[in-house]
């Protein structure tokens, strides 16, 4: 059983370093699972790689081999659509083989294009209809807080589109009046959803102004910079009279030059072929600024 320590330990640069490189490889990942599924959505995953890297490989506490553990920092994906992402790093992590990966989609399966609670530990909740994450973590970390008595921790990952369900400000008002400091929501700042640009269809601005008047902690950050993620959570941790929310700017289709910024790749997958290894050889040279010494 590992130790509990609540503060991650210093983000040197050569952890952070590692931390990068993971978070292509999980994209990598991401486009084969995509790619062979056949279905499935490219944007969202590719834009919370950075994320969810750093929270399986520096920020939760948690433990592949005991998913259950009671100690174990909560992690709700509200928007299940871009559980390939969440797939992804928990198989590097060790919750289930990399080989599984294949089977996204596919009938019989644990991974389903959105996740379901029962089908494999630790994926913490079924989430597929918008807006549930926010209600959820706010009763876990309620009860963690005033029931139990315990330092679990409740992280909630949101999209930015999934805001337009009241249900999300419902919660968040039970969030601030009970002072839940335990339970951090992470916005997804992509400013796509299926539809098209949220601007458009919602706007949603200014979010930091409305989080603020519902008193939350309100931290804004470059979503694919790791150590300004890192930093928040850290800083939310400091935090003890109101919850927090991390608004994570982030670009929807992340490493993949094609895709970047489009709504349409919010819910379509590379087609095999070109478009596939187009993806790959965007992500293995970075957008071409990597030569490979053989070409």
């Amino acid at each position: 059983m590992p130790q509990v320590t609540r503060q991650p330990e210093h983000l040197h640069d050569k952890k952070l370093k590692q931390l990068e490189e993971r978070a292509m490889k999980i994209r990598e990942d991401i486009i084969a699972m995509l790619t062979e599924a056949g279905s499935g959505h490219s944007a969202g995953p590719l834009g919370m790689a950075d994320i969810f890297t750093a929270l399986y490989f520096h920020v939760l506490v948690h433990d592949p081999k005991k998913p259950d553990w009671p100690e174990r920092d909560i992690l709700l994906l509200s928007n299940g659509h871009i559980c390939p992402v969440r797939y992804v790093a928990m198989a590097h992590a060790g919750y289930i083989p990399k080989r599984e990966l294949m089977t996204l989609r596919k009938f019989g399966s644990r991974l389903q294009g959105h996740p379901e609670r029962v089908r494999w530990p630790a994926l913490e909740s079924t989430s597929g209809p918008l807006g549930s994450g926010l209600p959820i973590g706010a009763g876990m970390a309620y009860a963690y807080k005033y029931l139990d008595n315990k330092p679990n921790r409740v992280f909630v990952i949101s999209s930015d589109g999934e805001l337009e369900a009241g249900v999300n400000w419902e919660a968040a008002l039970f969030a601030a009046r009970n002072r839940l400091h335990n339970l951090t929501w992470i916005i997804d700042r992509n400013n796509i959803q299926i539809d098209g640009y949220t601007e458009d269809i919602m706007p949603l601005e200014s979010l930091t102004e409305k989080f603020m008047a519902f008193n939350f902690h309100v931290l804004e950050i470059d979503g694919h910079n790791i150590r300004e993620f890192v930093d928040a959570v850290e800083e939310a941790r400091a935090v003890w009279e109101k919850p927090t929310v991390i608004i994570a700017h982030t670009i929807p289709g992340r490493g993949v030059d094609f895709m970047e910024f489009e709504p349409y790749w919010h819910g379509v997958p590379p087609k095999r072929g070109e478009e596939a290894e187009k993806s790959l050889a965007a992500l293995r040279t970075l957008g071409g600024r990597i030569v490979s010494e053989h070409e």
